[in-house]
């Protein structure tokens, strides 16, 4: 019996031992900015010390940002309508396109709001909103333009490939002819929206009448084509597995890896933590958030880890407060995203933090960084107090 249990212990020590070498054969290869596999990936996330993970993070992203700044944004999030086909789980902003109290915000509402936008000293507008049946192409270009003609400074960041799938659906038209109308008639960047996890075992779950992940890649790699400025986002902590959050940032990773030089491609990756309050997820299935601090921050360096082709980590601090997102400015995170003058579908299902500009600045020094207005480009903005 002695010698059993001492031959278990000499096992487990040399598996312990093992695991140890792997992980740092691994960080080298991190280090070297080289591509790891899934199973890789998924052997850091869940094996990996956090402050090792932190520390490997760090370590990338001053590979990648060659300074102690960390950027922010003022922009402000406009919702075009709350009428939805997709029927998202997750979503408690969404109604059904016959639900008698659905809006389309008018021309008169977004005068309102922008204006607003620019006295706070922003100059964009994130707009998004549901996927509305009768709402075709002519809509958003007839949209767009005539913001554009309004307020000719105004940058539109605008809809995500679940919009730009719908619309060539209902209009019979290729991505790129509905990119390149959107583009013509003022369309500025495309968001990262509707990503959730790029899997469609977990999207036919969540999100059913939204793009499956090949629609959603090949929005974004025909938008590269056309050297629209793109972002990706992931939100994790609901019915994935933690294999499938490392298989969203391997197929990020790739539609980045075929770009063009020429084109900007992803600049930059921002996961976030599902918001369960209220929502069809929670109350009927009840699938709940169980993404801890700790899990989150590990998720920022493993995103690090994982794209080193794209350069800007974002840590959102609206779903995890601002703590947890000073942290993850250690962790391989240099970006803190924008003070979100205004954010109707994450703040539904339980998203209450808040920030204004000097609170955002403040906690970004707190935290040991320098903070630095920017634009959606990355291109540095000079902030005045009051413009």
């Amino acid at each position: 019996m002695v010698l059993y249990i001492r031959n278990v212990f000499y096992l487990f020590i040399f598996v312990i031992n093992l695991i140890d070498m792997i992980l740092k054969d691994l960080y080298k290869k991190a280090l070297n900015l080289e591509f790891l596999t899934i199973d890789e990936g998924l052997l850091l996330y869940e094996n990996a010390p956090l402050e090792e993970l932190i520390f490997i993070g760090n370590q990338l992203r001053q590979i990648k940002k060659q300074d102690n700044i960390v950027t922010w944004q003022i922009d402000r999030n406009v919702n075009i309508t709350d009428a939805c086909v997709s029927q998202c789980k997750f979503c408690n902003f969404y109604k059904k396109p016959n639900d008698k109290s659905v809006y389309v915000t008018s021309i008169d509402e977004y005068k309102v709001k922008i204006d607003e936008l620019f006295r706070l000293g922003g100059s964009q507008v994130l707009l998004q909103g549901g996927l509305h049946p009768k709402l075709k192409l002519g809509f958003y270009t007839d949209l767009f333009s005539e913001l554009k003609s309004l307020y000719p400074n105004l940058k539109l960041h605008a809809l995500g490939p679940p919009e730009i799938v719908h619309l060539a659906r209902l209009e019979k038209k290729s991505y790129k002819e509905i990119l390149e109308a959107l583009i013509n008639s003022g369309l500025d960047s495309l968001p990262g929206a509707g990503a959730e996890i790029l899997c469609d075992r977990v999207r036919k779950s969540i999100s059913p009448g939204k793009a499956n992940t090949q629609q959603w890649l090949d929005v974004m790699r025909e938008a590269h084509k056309l050297n629209v400025l793109t972002s990706a986002t992931m939100m994790f902590g609901h019915v994935e597995t933690m294999k499938e959050r490392i298989e969203h940032l391997i197929a990020i990773r790739t539609v980045q890896s075929e770009k063009l030089e020429s084109s900007p491609g992803f600049l930059a990756f921002i996961p976030w933590p599902y918001q369960d309050e209220d929502t069809v997820l929670q109350k009927e299935l009840g699938v709940t958030n169980q993404v801890s601090s700790e899990e989150y921050i590990r998720t920022i360096a493993i995103s690090r880890i994982m794209l080193p082709n794209v350069i800007n980590i974002q840590a959102s601090w609206l779903t995890v407060g601002k703590d947890v997102a000073q942290i993850c400015l250690h962790a391989g995170a240099n970006d803190f995203g924008s003070i979100m003058i205004e954010e109707n579908v994450v703040s539904s299902a339980g998203a209450d933090y808040k920030f204004d500009a000097e609170g955002i600045q403040k906690a970004i020094r707190e935290a040991g960084f320098t903070p630095q207005l920017r634009n959606q480009k990355y291109e540095f903005v000079e902030y005045k107090v009051g413009r």
